[in-house]
């Protein structure tokens, strides 16, 4: 039996069919062995990432693998309900370009969320996934202690969710979530939304090295991350909306402004970002407890269904 390709969703149980090598070329795990998808292919790429109950992981074609219960069907084997992800998401919204307020008609809907693993997978040799990609659907789901860790760590991407004005699905474990989300800012902000812009920055001018150009949507990036990351640390929320900024910077995005120009934004708002820093009210660490309580009941109440 086959299956086309978007048909594999992040979160299927697959049997390789080939013996699974590492970077040394030594078999790490025979063929037949049954991994998890955890990340389908994007646009004319053909792989998939399958990770492997020891924690391996591997990149194989669709051709490389079989779903697990088509390969039980075909041996007349009783099958077990597939792992529905969708049903473990807790909470999912829209970022990027249309929760920033910097749509166009050509925009793509990109979705990020939360799912709350089940026992059964999370106690399992495999364990929870701490993320699958869905590149077929544009959509990213961090497993719950993953998203708590890198919210308490100032992830930006991360707090952009929690804070995205467009929400599609809210459970009652979300709901609480989102109750405290005030709880995880602090004055880390400062390090990681700085960082990624001054990455970003490196990687600009790398481009201008080797190659004489700039990746103008990399640029109007950076300086979005720099007046997000300023503008939450006097108003303590992420205000993840930027249109009062919009067409600046899609003039940056759309090549109409010179580097020095975008250079010369962005030096102020770094001055920006550091005098927001001095007058900040956050705290210096964010509320781990609180945190940690949210995810312990969530894991209880899973438990108990």
């Amino acid at each position: 039996m086959t299956m086309p390709r978007h048909n594999i969703h992040a979160g299927t149980q697959v049997v390789a069919k080939i013996e699974i090598r590492g970077s040394q070329g030594a078999c790490v795990h025979p063929r037949g062995v049954v991994g998890i998808v955890t990340r389908t292919p994007c646009g004319h790429e053909q792989h998939y990432l399958v990770r492997f109950p020891d924690g391996f992981e591997a990149s194989l074609t669709f051709d490389q693998i079989e779903v697990l219960k088509h390969f039980k069907e075909r041996l007349g084997e009783v099958t077990t309900p597939d792992f529905d992800l969708d049903e473990f998401v807790i909470y999912r919204c829209v970022v990027g370009s249309r929760a920033y307020g910097l749509e166009t008609d050509a925009s793509d809907t990109d979705l990020r969320g939360i799912y709350l693993a089940p026992p059964d997978l999370q106690w399992s040799l495999f364990g929870a996934p701490e993320q699958f990609e869905d590149n077929a659907t544009q959509s990213c789901y961090w497993e719950l202690q993953k998203f708590i860790v890198m919210a308490l760590r100032a992830n930006p991407n991360i707090l952009e969710c929690l804070y995205s004005p467009l929400m599609e699905k809210v459970t009652p474990v979300a709901e609480e979530l989102l109750g405290m989300r005030e709880h995880f800012l602090s004055q880390m902000i400062f390090q990681t939304f700085n960082g990624y812009a001054l990455s970003q920055f490196k990687k600009i001018e790398q481009d201008l090295r080797n190659h004489g150009r700039v990746k103008w949507k990399h640029a109007m990036h950076l300086l979005r991350l720099l007046i997000t990351g300023a503008a939450t640390l006097r108003e303590r929320h992420v205000p993840v909306r930027v249109e009062q900024h919009r067409d600046e910077l899609l003039a940056v995005k759309h090549g109409e402004r010179t580097w020095d120009q975008v250079n010369t934004w962005r030096l102020a708002l770094h001055g920006e970002f550091e005098r927001a820093l001095t007058e900040t009210k956050l705290p210096e660490r964010p509320d781990y407890e609180r945190a940690n309580d949210i995810l312990v009941r969530a894991r209880r109440l899973s438990a108990g269904r």
